[in-house]
């Protein structure tokens, strides 16, 4: 019988410090600031996982006045969807992976050969970057589109308390 206890104890104690071992999985917090032709025109942040995305959509209904008489004309929806996935993180960098869809809107208005305004004609961008990598605490750039108009993201990541707490911690365990 006291066999039975002393295995019983050994086998507690051993599921106990294999449990403690296993790190806690990484979490990052990041910020991203859209830029276009240099003023910040949305912004998305969020706390996620490494190796888990987190998606939002932001919507922004605009309406221009069109025709000779210059009337509200048909509303367009210019949403952007961006997809955030953090790989990799640790106290000097995060890399993410980051997906992005938006509706843009040319800056120049059109018009008729009368020369009745005309809504400026939306256009669909998709991006997609494998593997940006954010310094701790410091703004990265990715441009998305060069010109007409100039679209950047900016990003700036790092591990959460919870998550350097958990790395220190597996460090010191290996």
């Amino acid at each position: 019988m006291w066999k039975i206890s002393i295995v019983a104890v050994l086998f507690g104690t051993s599921l106990l410090a294999n449990a403690q071992q296993r790190p806690q999985p990484q979490v990052v917090q990041w910020q991203l600031q859209v830029m276009r032709d240099g003023q910040q025109i949305d912004s998305f942040d969020g706390t996620t996982t490494v190796g888990q995305a987190r998606t939002d959509t932001h919507h922004k209904m605009v309406q221009h006045n069109v025709g000779c008489k210059d009337q509200p004309g048909g509303s367009i929806d210019l949403s952007r969807t961006l997809t955030v996935s953090p790989l990799r993180a640790d106290a000097n960098q995060v890399t993410l992976s980051i997906d992005t869809q938006e509706t843009l809107e040319d800056d120049a208005a059109q018009q008729t050969d009368t020369g009745c305004k005309l809504p400026p004609q939306p256009r669909q961008v998709n991006a997609s970057h494998p593997g940006l990598i954010a310094p701790a605490g410091q703004w990265a750039s990715w441009t998305i589109v060069d010109k007409n108009p100039n679209l950047v993201y900016r990003v700036r990541a790092n591990l959460t308390d919870t998550g350097s707490a958990a790395s220190d911690a597996a460090n010191n365990a290996n």
